[in-house]
């Protein structure tokens, strides 16, 4: 493998690992803060998605579609909180999936009365269409730079929220010990709020950012639902930080292992897993139980 081919497969990871960064820091945050199993996670990667398609045909801006969709998953999200999921906490998982299993089939449902059960694709914003000539037979898309610093941008955005703010700091609380933060006269019915539209927000900002290099079909989110699920487990569960090198890892691992082990690249990141596991069962940054 030359410089070249290298440099593309470690942007090609670099991209993907950030892209799975966003929808795994709003499942870590709802699984870890709130204390829910969404398996409905995914369907609202594809939503987001289906929105930026949906809005982008109809106005013919892809930045209104970001947008837009970001606010209507956010108020969503918000809704789904105020009257299914506040229900849940503190009861079993088992009413967790079932439930989360139940927004999947309604999510698939409307999906398809908007949209039809066809393929869709995205057409890249204006100005990012082209390509960057890298040697004379390679090129690589100013899109998906554009994704790479997008999601670089949105990361900073949410450690900055979440390590520097008041807000942050509740949510910290929260995730370390809930009971104790209680105590202390912190009320979290608006947090647990926005803390679900904001994991929701960002599964469907994953969507979204994809749309433009990736066809936008049925069902796209349930590959992105189980990789986001071993991002939290890798990183440990609640942790942000713990999130982003577990996105980076299989990133890496998955990119790299198509280019060196095609054969068994499939089976990679869940290696990568068990042996993370093995070493800190409680996931790179996970807390150790007491």
């Amino acid at each position: 493998m030359d410089l070249a081919t290298f440099g593309v497969q470690l942007l090609n990871a670099l991209q993907y690992g950030m892209v799975l960064f966003l929808v795994a820091s709003g499942l870590t945050l709802v699984f870890g803060i709130l204390g829910v199993i969404n398996l409905a996670h995914g369907a609202f990667y594809m939503l987001g998605a289906y929105l930026a398609y949906g809005i982008a045909a109809a106005t013919g801006s892809f930045w209104l579609a970001l947008i837009g969709g970001v606010a209507i998953a956010f108020v969503v999200g918000l809704v789904l909180e105020n009257i299914f999921i506040k229900r849940l906490y503190g009861r079993d998982h088992l009413a967790q999936v079932l439930l989360s299993f139940g927004l999947i089939l309604v999510i698939d449902e409307v999906r398809q009365i908007l949209f039809g059960k066809d393929v869709h694709s995205v057409a890249a914003p204006a100005g990012f269409a082209g390509a960057i000539q890298l040697t004379d037979n390679m090129s690589y898309s100013v899109y998906r730079l554009g994704i790479c610093a997008f999601c670089l941008l949105v990361a900073a955005a949410i450690f900055h929220v979440v390590q520097r703010t008041k807000i942050g700091m509740i949510v910290r609380a929260g995730a370390e010990n809930r009971e104790m933060t209680r105590a202390l006269g912190i009320s979290f019915d608006t947090v647990n709020r926005y803390v679900f539209a904001v994991g929701i927000a960002l599964a469907a900002l994953g969507g979204i950012v994809v749309s433009p290099v990736s066809t936008v079909f049925p069902g796209m989110g349930d590959g992105m639902l189980i990789l986001s699920f071993v991002v939290v487990v890798l990183g440990g569960i609640g942790s942000i930080t713990g999130a982003a090198i577990g996105a980076l890892l299989i990133g890496l691992t998955d990119t790299f292992g198509k280019v060196f082990f095609p054969s068994v690249s499939s089976i990679l990141i869940y290696v990568l897993m068990a042996a993370v596991l093995l070493w800190r069962p409680n996931g790179i940054l996970g807390r150790r139980e007491v």
